[in-house]
């Protein structure tokens, strides 16, 4: 799916290819008495580590609006179903006993918050005996999976597994305790949601952690801007490569040359925007396509060896993209 969308380069039809590939990815197992969802997972993650190179900038800017407008559209339908799910599920646990109901409730919601305290501490620092693993990302203080696990199981996933079981079985009758079910999932959501959530700053400020999301974001900021040099810096190499390679003349280069120095400059100030590229609307060539190639090439490379989080390699990506889709645009009316 990654290469027909490669090929076809219409940002239209590669939107309703993505919107496809998870349904084609769950129908073959799913025939064929394997996991349809095991598959969609794996879909996914390999799409995520693999479209960086694969799908263009166009298809990525039009991509983000969409889905953000998509999940929210998801989302939406979820709790509207959780809502009429609602209604319909008091009348079939009516012969049920209060006391059974509260007993079951609080059984299974307090089995699920254990369990997550219990799976968090061995998921953070097993993984971190091996020494690669840890020398790429050592293990945290015990106060994070804490209030990892304090964050606990809540919301769509959830619903969204009770709600696909069956509502009858193969032999046409209704599937043994199904509202039960339903109900003990909202009950789970309920506290985990609420409760947990409401107590959850009160948790973090206990534990010390008041300030450590801003101590994050700021050393965070730091490997960004590192990246953000060390992009434009193989730019600047690469810019001198095809000057020598093509024989550019100097009042093409030099022009080149200022606005990245321009930009490790800004970068140096902390200044993440891109305005000074209406500079060098006159050199729209080939050479910029190629410098912006390089430092997309280096931006994900930083990111798959561990250097540089998703979300500032998103940002940077982000920036690349724009420049790109302005050159496109431009070619495009010449």
């Amino acid at each position: 799916m990654l290469r027909l969308r490669r090929w076809v380069r219409d940002p239209r039809i590669e939107v309703l290819l993505s919107i496809l590939t998870p349904f084609i990815a769950y129908w073959p197992p799913e025939e064929l008495g394997g996991s349809g969802v095991l598959a969609t997972v794996t879909a996914g993650l390999y799409i995520s580590w693999n479209g960086l190179r694969l799908i263009s900038a166009a298809t990525r800017l039009q991509g983000i609006f969409f889905w953000d407008f998509f999940i929210y559209l998801i989302e939406g339908m979820v709790f509207l179903i959780t809502g009429l799910q609602a209604r319909r599920l008091l009348g079939g646990i009516d012969h049920y006993s209060m006391q059974d109901l509260i007993l079951s409730a609080t059984v299974v919601t307090a089995v699920v918050i254990v369990t997550r305290f219990v799976w968090m501490y061995p998921a953070t620092y097993l993984p971190r005996w091996i020494p690669a693993v840890a020398r790429k990302d050592p293990a945290p203080p015990w106060q994070w999976p804490f209030v990892l696990a304090s964050t606990g199981v809540r919301g769509i996933v959830s619903l969204a597994a009770a709600l696909a079981i069956l509502l009858t079985t193969e032999s046409g009758h209704p599937f043994p305790n199904r509202d039960l079910i339903l109900f003990l999932t909202f009950s789970v959501i309920l506290v985990t949601l609420v409760g947990q959530g409401l107590l959850l700053p009160f948790v973090i400020r206990a534990l010390g952690l008041a300030n450590a999301g801003r101590r994050e974001r700021h050393a965070d900021r730091a490997e960004e801007f590192k990246a953000r040099r060390q992009a434009i810096e193989a730019a600047i190499e690469r810019l001198d490569q095809l000057a020598a390679e093509r024989k550019l003349p100097e009042e093409i280069v030099a022009p080149i040359r200022a606005y990245q120095q321009e930009r490790i400059t800004r970068v140096a100030h902390r200044s993440d925007g891109d305005d000074g590229h209406k500079k060098l609307m006159q050199f729209r060539d080939d050479v910029e396509i190629e410098l912006i190639a390089t430092e997309r090439k280096l931006i994900n490379d930083l990111y798959r060896s561990g250097k540089l989080k998703d979300e500032a390699r998103r940002r940077i990506e982000r920036e690349l993209d724009l420049r790109e889709a302005r050159l496109a645009s431009v070619r495009a009316e010449e």
